[in-house]
């Protein structure tokens, strides 16, 4: 395998102004696709203290040329022993691609940050969303003997932003039952998805034949109330996924939550109405007070001027959007909201990257 790319990448102050931070080898794997790309633009973004980056592919991929800080990376094919010398390893292709490499990457020592499903519901893998639980990747981190790999899992793209509100409200008030309808767009499918929107678009307006073969059916000008597989309860594997990985983040397994998941005809950024029963009185300013002085969440909310979430404004953003708060007069205290978040950053690519922030500052203190 070739060596690493030297690259010099200024100091994160993300992560602390009054520490150093020891920059560290970073590996991208997926690097050409959606979510990968995204995760290397937000490692420059950010600022992140690289010290060399390594971005693998399938050998499909392999000796394509992405830029990262002002120079030209080429992509190397993943293998087994690609993670030599390797600190964070960012996962962001397929739960297959993880559940084959992950394990070599964690013999290697490096911390494994897993965009996939392979490990969000293993015993002992932290599940982390920065805002709701670091202190979980903190312990985990500190409980390895020397310089023992390591997977971490980063949840479900709209799991985050979900558990981003539920949080602060759970501490707050407290939470009898959550009811979710999730709005997920076609980018959650990856590029594929994305290019199926597109061409059937294109396809009806030229009257053409449509075939579907990324979505079960149709996606052009049609929501599709099917995201992955079904199971025996009638749920989705993917209202499954948000479910349980809600509880395992929150931890609370008696958390009363239910889903549906949606697919709609929008290339970016995934949208839930999420209605909430408290335990106690919670009035809807109340809630807005809540969220505005919460990490990661910006409020939108006035009706009045039309101002609420939207896909079309929340595009390249890092935050979750909520808006359109108002009681549910059908239980004593229950409020409806509107939440917008990007799939490919928060929902992926910028909330691994905050994860391996964590790491840096952590291994930075050991």
């Amino acid at each position: 395998m070739p060596d690493f790319v030297n690259l010099d990448c200024p100091s994160c102050s993300l992560l602390g102004k009054v520490m150093s931070i020891k920059p560290l080898n970073v590996a991208v794997v997926g690097a050409t696709g959606a979510v990968g790309r995204e995760t290397i633009e937000v490692l420059e973004e950010r600022k992140f203290p690289v010290a060399n980056l390594k971005l693998l592919a399938s050998s499909r991929s392999a000796g394509e040329e992405i830029s990262f800080n002002g120079k030209d990376i080429v992509v190397d094919e993943l293998t087994e022993h690609s993670f030599d010398k390797v600190d964070v390893a960012l996962f962001c292709a397929g739960s297959g691609i993880s559940k084959k490499f992950a394990s070599h990457a964690v013999d290697a020592g490096a911390i494994v940050i897993d965009k996939t499903s392979a490990f969000r519901m293993d015993e002992g893998v932290p599940l982390i969303v920065p805002e709701v639980n670091a202190d979980v990747l903190n312990e985990a981190l500190e409980s390895r003997e020397g310089s023992q790999g390591l997977i971490v899992s980063n949840p479900n793209c709209s799991t985050i932003p979900l558990t981003v509100v539920l949080k602060p409200l759970m501490e707050k008030v407290g939470i009898k039952r959550v009811v979710v309808s999730t709005y997920q767009s076609v980018s959650g499918a990856g590029k594929e998805g994305m290019s199926e929107l597109w061409e059937q678009t294109k396809g009806l307006y030229s009257q053409q034949e449509i075939e579907p073969k990324v979505f079960q059916h149709r996606i052009a000008f049609n929501c599709i109330p099917h995201i992955d597989d079904f199971l025996d309860s009638g749920y989705t594997k993917e209202e499954v996924k948000l479910i349980e990985e809600s509880k395992k983040i929150l931890r609370d397994q008696g958390l009363n939550l239910t889903a549906t998941a949606v697919r709609v005809p929008v290339m970016s950024c995934h949208s839930e109405s999420v209605n909430i029963e408290f335990s106690d009185a919670c009035s809807p300013d109340q809630v807005r007070e809540v969220l505005q002085e919460s990490p990661g969440i910006v409020v939108s909310d006035e009706p009045k001027d039309n101002t609420y979430p939207l896909n079309s404004t929340t595009i390249g953003t890092d935050d979750t959007f909520v808006g359109r708060i108002r009681g549910d007069e059908t239980v004593p205290h229950g409020i409806n909201l509107w939440l917008v978040s990007d799939n490919l950053r928060k929902g992926a690519a910028l909330n691994g990257v905050q994860i391996a922030e964590l790491v840096a500052k952590n291994l930075s203190v050991q």
